[in-house]
């Protein structure tokens, strides 16, 4: 009975915690209210998905036709250039991730400039240092592609650096190549970029510095194209065609052009936030504005509402004071659920609410399995003490079994499905687990309390 108590004690003060924790505002609002003063407790907000919030869902597609290695590692690549990029911006919470072999999704909650912010994903570098092809590779693929019309455009001229807006309009019209060839070294091979100026001619310039895997390679193009042009390519289109003197060994290279010093500072904050290891199109938004998130969620906080007030008014019409005792339960499990929300912190959603307010059923469905087994014993004539041990005991492997089953689906769930059903079975996890815990821990020790002599002769507040 002692230790009956001290866990009560614990709960009733947990319960205070987790309450201040969860509904901050209040706590404040109280204060002042009753003028107390040096009451001010910070407050951590909930993690509001896109469709609460409001927002946008971009869908963008990586071009892997080019890609050697793994794929995999390929589109984790962008996701981590994506998210950083997106960091950069400033949004609150952003969710970056794969979605099948080729394609990454991007949900901004909360922004407030969309099309700055597809301007800015959309711009992150594509970084390629390519080779040259001989004259004859570049006239066979002219011919391939012009046909007749090939000799108009020779690939020695079409390769001069005087020609360079001919080349640039070819590579548009015909998305090939005559002039260069990839040599396998692309943005991952970045380390750093620094703005820098040319001795020489005071035009800036950007530093690059390679990593290991990128000097490595770096050292053996140079060595094998001396005398030769190795063109470095941003986003498709060379920015700068140097001739090769001497193999490069230390990692380090220099980008030319007809920058601006701001255009120069701008390409060398993209280079350092990462320049992308294959290219992406946007292929699908979907934005929502801000009043209807906040639609959704004055919806799904009256249903989570209503909700909760019909099973405390079904639990203490059909089991009165027990059903009491369940209902404050109840109210512990909604702190200890939302404080997990908070703390994981849990992205929610529609999705998610809903599997909030499901487990609310949940939660009030194994007090059910141990009131009716308490009923039974009750009319065959046990005392309270004896009825609870027993609705307790025999109810827990019917109790144990459900929520096991229900855990397991929102586990499968979470492990095989999109962002949006991961959302439902995370709350759906957390909300079983949860439940668990108050139904064989917290209503047990409140129910405990209605023994005595005084119960015993009103047990009808049992049935």
């Amino acid at each position: 009975m002692t230790r009956r108590n001290i866990f009560l004690i614990c709960t009733i003060v947990g319960s205070l915690l987790l309450f201040i924790f969860v509904a901050p505002q209040w706590v404040n609002s109280a204060a002042k209210k009753l003028h107390i003063p040096h009451v001010n407790v910070s407050s951590r907000p909930f993690r509001l998905g896109l469709d609460l919030l409001g927002g946008t869902h971009l869908v963008y597609q990586a071009d892997l036709s080019k890609v050697q290695g793994s794929k995999s590692d390929a589109m984790q690549g962008v996701r981590d250039v994506v998210e950083r990029r997106v960091n950069l911006f400033g949004v609150s919470e952003p969710v970056v991730q794969v979605s099948g072999t080729n394609r990454l999704i991007v949900d901004l909650a909360g922004i407030k400039d969309v099309n700055q912010a597809i301007q800015l994903i959309g711009q992150t570098p594509f970084l390629e240092f390519k080779t040259a092809l001989s004259i004859a590779q570049g006239d066979a693929i002219i011919k391939s592609k012009l046909g007749a019309d090939a000799s108009k455009i020779p690939a020695s001229a079409l390769c001069a650096p005087a020609n360079i807006n001919t080349f640039v309009q070819f590579l548009s019209a015909y998305a090939v190549d005559p002039c260069f060839q990839s040599s396998g070294l692309d943005g991952s091979g970045l380390k750093a970029a620094q703005l820098t100026f040319s001795t020489q001619t005071y035009q800036p310039q950007i530093s690059l510095q390679l990593n290991s895997k990128g000097t490595q390679l770096f050292a053996q193009i140079t060595q094998a194209n001396i005398g030769r042009v190795v063109a470095i390519y941003l986003d498709g289109l060379p920015i700068s065609t140097p001739t090769v003197q001497s193999a490069i060994t230390d990692g380090n290279a220099v980008i030319t052009g007809s920058f601006t010093p701001d255009e120069a500072k701008t390409l060398v904050g993209r280079l350092n936030s990462g320049a992308l290891p294959v290219p992406i199109s946007l292929v699908s938004q979907q934005t929502i504005g801000a009043s209807l998130g906040n639609e959704s969620l004055t919806k799904s906080l009256k249903a989570g509402v209503y909700g909760l007030i019909f099973v405390a008014l079904f639990m203490i019409l059909f089991y009165r004071l027990p059903g009491v005792f369940s209902v404050i339960a109840l109210g512990v499990y909604v702190l200890i659920v939302l404080s997990f929300y908070k703390f994981i912190p849990v992205t929610l959603s529609l999705a998610g609410i809903a599997g909030f307010i499901l487990s609310l059923g949940m939660a009030v469905d194994a007090n059910i399995l141990i009131f009716a087994r308490m009923k039974e014993e009750l009319a065959a004539g046990k005392t309270l003490t004896a009825a609870m041990h027993e609705g307790f005991s025999r109810a827990w492997l019917s109790v144990r079994d459900s929520h096991v089953t229900t855990l397991i689906g929102a586990v499968v769930l979470y492990a095989a499905t999109t962002s949006i059903v991961k959302g439902f079975a995370l709350t759906l996890g957390i909300g079983v687990l949860t439940s668990l815990f108050t139904a064989t821990m917290v209503t047990r020790s409140f129910l405990y309390l209605a023994t005595g002599p005084w119960f015993e002769k009103h047990k009808r507040l049992f049935r």
